[in-house]
């Protein structure tokens, strides 16, 4: 039978075995969880199965952009305790993940880091040396998310770790040099910015629309018993929905270090300043245990 991403996932997160060797038991036992479950067992690759139940919201967030400026990585890893995430054991993982993904221009997500071979120890693979780790430390552990950025024609990559490790940027602005500190400096706040404040997108355009009458839907519903006209009422709507924009969209929040300028506004400034026009082609955000 044919063996699914969403069974080797699944099965992964009942044993904490590696993405092979949960392959291998599912080819091994056509496709039947329980049978892979033992079949693993018996390997001894399930060692840490009661574990890979338990919530894991801890953890690391970490980042890193290579010394020439034209690669940029983030890594989540999450752990069940504060404590955990604090032990040399667990940062030294992280560490390593971090690594590998800034070296490897093939790795790009979390699924393609498990399955290639361990930076550190290539006989066994990322996801292998979880499980190991998972069994030293006595905690579920899970690699959650994985971004790599290579920089784009001219701008440069800029990352920030935030609030103890728990919140991570990874963003590439265009339109300037790595050598000229105001851009430098302009990309650093809009990367503050984007940890503060957890836009969801660049700017309303990149809005899907499915999302956008989604939420229309919900302001007609809320104003569904209200006795105003519908054009008033759907001025409301188009009310609610800009301040939505401007929680959701980049461009549209205002700038946390001087609220009276709005993150278009303040790229318009520098890039008049500047004399380029400045951009934002892309940013990842990634925030302990918050999809």
């Amino acid at each position: 039978m044919s063996i699914t991403t969403a069974d080797i996932k699944h099965l992964r997160e009942l044993t904490g075995a590696g993405v092979l060797d949960c392959k291998k038991a599912l080819q091994e036992t056509d496709g039947d969880i329980d049978k892979a479950v033992e079949f693993l067992r018996k390997k001894g690759l399930a060692a840490a199965s009661k574990k890979a139940s338990r919530e894991a919201n801890e953890g690391l967030v970490s980042a890193q952009v290579s010394a020439d400026g034209k690669v940029g990585v983030m890594v989540e890893v999450n752990c069940e305790t504060d404590f955990v995430a604090r032990t040399e054991d667990f940062k030294s993982f992280v560490d390593a993940l971090v690594r590998q993904v800034s070296e490897q221009s093939d790795i790009d997500s979390a699924e393609t880091l498990l399955a290639a071979p361990y930076i550190d120890n290539s006989k066994q693979t990322v996801a292998e040396q979880l499980t190991d780790t998972i069994a030293k430390l006595g905690e579920n552990m899970i690699v959650r998310q994985v971004a790599r950025f290579n920089l784009e024609g001219d701008g440069l990559l800029d990352s920030y770790i935030h609030l103890g490790s728990r919140v991570g940027v990874l963003v590439e602005v265009a339109g300037g040099s790595v050598d000229n500190d105001q851009f430098v400096q302009l990309a650093h706040d809009i990367a503050l910015q984007i940890a503060a404040v957890a836009p969801r997108y660049i700017s309303e355009d990149n809005i899907p629309a499915d999302v956008i009458e989604a939420e229309k839907n919900i302001y007609r519903a809320q104003l569904a018993e209200d006795k105003k006209p519908d054009d008033i009422k759907e001025r409301i709507v188009e009310g609610k929905l800009n301040k939505w924009y401007s929680e959701v969209a980049l461009l549209n929040q205002e700038f946390v270090k001087e609220n009276k300028l709005t993150i278009a506004q303040l790229l318009k400034q520098h890039s008049k300043d500047l004399g380029n026009d400045i951009k934002i082609r892309r940013f990842a955000r990634f925030e302990l245990g918050v999809s």
